[in-house]
C-alpha cells in the first residue's frame, strides 16, 4: 500500500498517542501492527524507534481486547481544545 506523505504523518502520530489502539489505525489505513512496527522502523531515528518500542510494549491501551471497558475513546479530554 502507497501512502502519501501526510497519510504516514499521521499513522506515525497515532502510534504515538497512548489511547489510540493498534485496531484504529488498521481501521483507517488498512495496516496492521506488524505493518506500523515496520513503518515506525522505517521512519524514526533508531533510538527514536526503541523509545516507542518500549513505550507501547506494555500498554494495554494499545490493543482494543486488553484495554478497560471504561476507556472508550482513543485520546484525552483536554487533547482537543477549542481554539
Amino acid at each position: 500500500m502507497l501512502l502519501t506523505p501526510e497519510e504516514e504523518s499521521r499513522i506515525i502520530e497515532m502510534a504515538w498517542e497512548d489511547r489510540t489502539p493498534f485496531e484504529a489505525i488498521q481501521l483507517q489505513f488498512g495496516l496492521n501492527e506488524s505493518q506500523v512496527i515496520l513503518l515506525m522502523r522505517s521512519s524514526l531515528k533508531r533510538g527514536s524507534f526503541k523509545l516507542w518500542r518500549e513505550r507501547v510494549s506494555g500498554r494495554v491501551t494499545k490493543h482494543l481486547k486488553l484495554r478497560s471497558p471504561d476507556v472508550s475513546r482513543g485520546y484525552c479530554p483536554t487533547q482537543y481544545k477549542p481554539r
